[in-house]
């Protein structure tokens, strides 16, 4: 299946979760998480605040930064790279581009993502095998990841059924080394 087609069947399986479901899922993945010892102990940690039909990141942010991690926001930049800034509790959020909410901090530039101890991704899918990540099609989150070393955790945060086989890639596609679903931790690489 191409691209298109895979992120359109996706969508419209993300769709059709109820609230209920929504929010389920959103405890089991932050629960599992968290239990994570390298999840505990990331001073820096890079992820994203969710809208829609996302996993829902919003308690997992709280989470993390109630128990002492810097936690930085992608700010949406013009050329939809993504610039980074410090999440400092609820209140510091105003909407940004396309509605999305986005720290008000300072920017601290592209790069800031490179001394994250652990980073934290969107995606609608992930290829079971390989760890491609199949995101919404802008290419942000693969220019972020190009910019993050090697040794770094990067979790893709998915629903049930989207750790899937033959999730095509490209040259650009960039992989991730976890995917985390309500059913627990993958390590993909």
């Amino acid at each position: 299946m191409d691209k298109l087609n895979l992120r359109r069947q996706l969508l419209a399986a993300r769709t059709a979760l109820s609230p209920e479901q929504l929010r389920a899922n959103a405890t089991k993945v932050r629960e599992a998480l968290l239990e994570q010892p390298w999840v505990q102990m990331a001073g820096l940690v890079a992820c994203y605040w969710s809208a829609g039909s996302e996993p829902e990141t919003h308690g997992l942010v709280f989470a993390l930064w109630k128990h002492g991690a810097t936690v930085i926001l992608p700010v949406l930049k013009e050329d939809n790279d993504l610039d980074w800034a410090v999440y400092d509790g609820p209140d510091t959020l105003a909407p940004g581009r396309f509605g999305i909410m986005e720290p008000v901090d300072t920017r601290r530039g592209v790069d800031a993502v490179r001394t994250a101890a652990l980073v934290i991704v969107p995606a609608l899918a992930v290829d079971r095998t390989s760890g491609v990540r199949l995101g919404r099609g802008g290419g942000s989150y693969d220019r972020a990841l190009a910019r993050v070393g090697p040794n770094v955790p990067t979790v893709a945060l998915l629903h049930g059924g989207e750790l899937i086989d033959g999730v095509p890639a490209e040259p650009h596609d960039l992989r991730v080394r976890f995917a985390m679903t309500p059913e627990g931790l993958t390590r993909l690489m």
